[in-house]
């Protein structure tokens, strides 16, 4: 793909309702997304190679960079995760002031709010989805999470 189609699907993006495009075409990996947040972080195809990508960045928004490889998950251990619905940064408090919505050990009900995902501007408050104690935090306040990236993990009962 040479730069002049990476330039007109930026331009598509840009005019579209899509907060978020990636696109996988052999070896070549475009990642487009127009949240206030995002990891652009750049990596090198493999070490053998020595073939670094470079991110294209166009003034302010959207931005289109390299998609960094996913992190290995840790073991899972007992418990039902709550994960994020949607790629922004954590809050693990209503406010700077305020204490945590859950700390480990605390109970939770389903649908009690357990911290916010900021994405876009917009504040979006995640919800438990099961009953249960917290056992882990698996995130720390104001980082960024991915789709579907687990937040908590909870010990189902009471």
């Amino acid at each position: 793909m040479d730069i002049n189609e990476v330039k007109e699907l930026l331009e598509k993006f840009d005019h579209s309702s899509l907060t978020e495009f990636d696109l996988r075409e052999g070896s070549f990996e475009l990642y487009m997304n127009k949240n206030n947040v995002s990891q652009r972080t750049v990596q090198a195809q493999s070490e053998t190679e020595k073939v670094s990508e470079k991110a294209v960045i166009v003034e302010a928004e959207p931005v289109i960079s390299a998609r960094p490889a996913e992190a290995p998950r840790q073991a899972a251990t007992e418990g039902e995760e709550i994960t994020s619905p949607l790629v922004g940064v954590v809050y693990l408090q209503p406010a700077p002031d305020k204490s945590m919505f859950k700390s480990v050990g605390d109970k939770v009900k389903k649908g009690e709010v357990v911290c916010i995902v900021e994405a876009m501007k917009l504040m979006n408050e995640i919800t438990s989805t099961v009953d249960g104690t917290i056992t882990e935090i698996l995130v720390e306040n104001e980082a960024i999470v991915e789709y579907n990236q687990p937040l908590f993990r909870v010990a189902k009962g009471e």
